[in-house]
């Protein structure tokens, strides 16, 4: 499965997966979201993403967890 709205740099935040070059890591959207906060919420916060990245970073928490169970 590819994530073309997420990209990892080694040079920008040490790798980690973030959303289309920014320095928003997809780890802390995820949190944002586990601590309550809406996808409105974050858009607010971070006006420069927007709905299809963030049904992106679901999927590719989804993915990542079902490669780690299928092992």
């Amino acid at each position: 499965m590819t994530f073309p709205r997420i990209t990892a740099d080694p040079d920008v935040m040490g790798g980690a997966p973030c959303v289309r070059q920014s320095r928003v890591p997809v780890a802390t959207l995820l949190a944002m979201m586990a601590d309550g906060m809406s996808v409105t919420d974050i858009l607010t916060d971070l006006p420069f993403l927007d709905e299809e990245d963030m049904a992106e970073v679901l999927s590719y928490a989804a993915d990542a967890v079902r490669d780690r169970t299928a092992r």
